[in-house]
Formats: structure tokens, C-alpha cells, sequence
């Protein structure tokens, strides 16, 4: 197996790029993590990426196809990669089916069967950074920072919840490092008309290290709170967003979160990138 390092490419991902789109000039920011073979050790979601070379291709089209390396340029084929690895590796968009069995029967809508309307929406980039490491996120919190920013929650808006998290995605126990949001302050954006909530860390919930004791210590309504709200009312939400810091203003921008078409999955990975227009034009 052959592997491809890192490079300086994947560190410039948070510099926009300026493009027209629409007949209007934009700047279009990447907020999507790039997947790995340096994280793939630790992540809690395995994933193994396979770079097949063009030698291995020749051979194996030679094996496929009797087209040897003589009916190849230099007798070079193509690159290809091979990648195992859960819907949930890197950014991606979870579906309301990963929640569970809807409350009343009945299972949620997979990520092939959302709506585009969800994925593609205003965002509001709130900032919850003071928040420590397994601590709550409350809907007083979101309010607050609503209000800070003089913005309110319309149907279809796409809020980004800025933890810092992010900075930590390259080091072991990443997972454990981030506030989530409890059941109050998911269920108030939801209750707003909010579709897709995006998070710069490991899932939307506080971490399992916290989570866990407490449920067996006795209080079992906190488990996963806020995840298990969607067999109830539906959303979806974006997980592991990077680039959060790179945002020039936390709102007057669109989000774009379009998954990979799964069939019948309960989330699947996601190029997601905030659009904003270019104030030059």
C-alpha cells in the first residue's frame, strides 16, 4: 500500500476563494475537515485510506482487462484510492434515522431522502468558545448570544455552533474535548424552524466521558439528549467543522452542506462551505 503525507495544500483549506457565483462575486470559505491517514489511528470512527499507485493500477487492469503496461503511457496508469470508513468519519451530516426509532414508530429519513432545503441555508456563526470542555450549552446561551449579535432564528437558518474544538481534531482525545448542546437549546433551534445544526467538534452532545457517569449514576434523560430529540422532531446536523475562526463575520453568509447520497444511511460525508459576498464587488 502506498500513502500520500500531508502537504501544505491541506493546511491552506481555510483561505476563501473568490469566484462568480450566481452573477455576483463571492468569497467562499472550506469549513470541511480533510480526511486522513494521520487521524485515523484515533479517531472513534475508524478510517483507513488505501492510495493505489499507478504501477497497481497497470497491474491490475492487466488483470482485469488484459490491458498491460504497454497499452499505458510509460506504461503508467491511473491513481485511485480505496477508503474504509464509517458515514459518521470526518465532516459529515447526520440524518434524523441516526437518532433511532422515531417516538410513536417508524424510523427517520435517511440522508438520500433529505431535503435540499435543509442543507442550504442563512448561517449564524455563534460563538459558545467560553464554554469549557464538557460543560452544557443551555438555550439561555444561545439567546444571549443572539441577542449579542442583534439576530434572530428564521425557518431554514443553518446556525454553526463555535466551540474551538476544531484546533484539537489532529490529537488524540479530541472527542472528550468540547461543551455540547443540551436538549433545551437543540430543541429551541428547532423549534424555530432550524432544519441542520452545524458543531466544530465531535458530536452535538457533551462528551461520553460526561455523559456516561451521569446516566449511571442515575440521571439516564441527559444520555445523548439532544441526538434522541430528533426521534421526536426532526433534524439533521453537521458534525467536526473546521475552519469556524476563518469566518469574517458571523452572519450575512450562506452554508452549503451537501451529502454524499448513501443509500438508506444514517449520515454520510459532506464538502461544507460558507459563502459570502465579496465586499470588494
Amino acid at each position: 500500500m502506498s500513502q500520500i503525507e500531508s502537504d501544505e495544500s491541506d493546511k491552506e483549506s481555510a483561505v476563501p476563494e473568490v469566484m462568480s457565483l450566481f452573477g455576483r462575486t463571492v468569497r467562499v470559505y472550506d469549513l470541511s475537515q480533510t480526511l486522513s491517514n494521520d487521524t485515523g489511528g484515533f479517531q472513534p470512527n475508524k478510517h483507513q485510506i488505501e492510495y493505489l499507485t499507478p504501477d497497481q493500477t497497470v497491474e491490475m487492469t492487466g488483470r482485469l482487462f488484459g490491458l498491460g503496461p504497454d497499452y499505458w503511457p510509460d506504461g503508467q496508469g491511473y491513481c485511485m484510492e480505496r477508503a474504509d470508513l464509517s458515514t459518521h468519519s470526518g465532516t459529515h451530516l447526520d440524518a434524523p434515522h441516526h437518532y433511532g426509532p422515531r417516538a410513536g414508530g417508524g424510523r427517520g429519513r435517511t440522508v438520500d431522502e433529505l431535503p435540499l432545503r435543509w442543507c442550504m441555508g442563512d448561517g449564524l456563526l455563534l460563538d459558545l468558545r467560553h464554554k469549557q470542555a464538557g460543560e452544557s450549552i443551555w438555550r439561555d446561551d444561545l439567546v444571549a448570544e443572539l441577542k449579542r449579535l442583534g439576530q434572530t432564528i428564521k425557518p431554514y437558518d443553518i446556525p454553526l455552533i463555535w466551540t474551538g474544538t476544531s484546533a484539537h481534531f489532529e490529537t488524540p482525545g479530541y472527542d472528550q474535548l468540547h461543551p455540547g448542546l443540551r436538549r433545551d437549546a437543540t430543541e429551541f433551534l428547532v423549534d424555530q424552524g432550524v432544519r441542520l445544526i452545524g458543531i466544530d467538534a465531535w458530536g452535538i452532545d457533551r462528551p461520553f466521558d460526561v455523559m456516561i457517569p451521569e446516566a449511571k449514576a442515575g440521571d439516564r434523560a441527559q444520555l445523548w439528549e439532544s441526538h434522541l430529540l430528533g426521534r421526536e422532531k426532526e433534524f439533521g446536523q453537521i458534525e467536526m467543522l473546521c475552519n469556524l475562526d476563518q469566518l469574517p463575520a458571523p452572519y450575512g453568509f450562506t452554508v452549503l452542506a451537501l451529502p454524499v447520497k448513501v443509500s438508506h444511511a444514517s449520515g454520510a460525508w459532506s464538502r461544507v462551505v460558507a459563502v459570502y459576498p465579496d465586499q470588494a464587488e
